[in-house]
């Protein structure tokens, strides 16, 4: 439940990157309850020095930054298409909104999670 966590933290630390760098954020959501949980982790100083191996928490994703165009529940995207949902919605808002990096997040089987970043050229 908690890999979107894990994967987007060691993904911002590989690259050298905060929370505050990334303009869009598109996030596969199971649940609404595990979007909540993995974005209370990354906040949580506790679970980041733990689990992430960060002297602080990873950080708080504003809100208003995610899903923004619609998440995985309000689209009713079929079973399968998740990756293409995610990077397609985060390539656009790109553009769209004029960003210069994306993190989409998935997770899946409870446990294993996916985190890919991408950088508008």
């Amino acid at each position: 439940m908690l890999g979107p966590a894990y994967s987007i933290a060691a993904l911002l630390k590989k690259n050298n990157l905060t929370i505050a760098d990334i303009d869009v954020w598109e996030i596969h959501e199971a649940f609404a309850g595990q979007v909540l949980a993995n974005l209370k982790a990354l906040e949580s100083e506790e679970w980041s020095k733990k689990n992430a191996g960060y002297e602080n928490a990873v950080g708080s994703i504003p809100r208003d930054k995610i899903n923004t165009w619609g998440g995985s529940l309000s689209i009713g995207h079929p079973f399968g298409a998740t990756g293409g949902r995610l990077l397609t919605m985060a390539a656009n808002r790109l553009q769209k909104e004029g960003g210069k990096y994306a993190i989409l997040a998935a997770c899946a089987a409870g446990a294993h999670g996916t985190a890919m970043l991408i950088k508008k050229y």
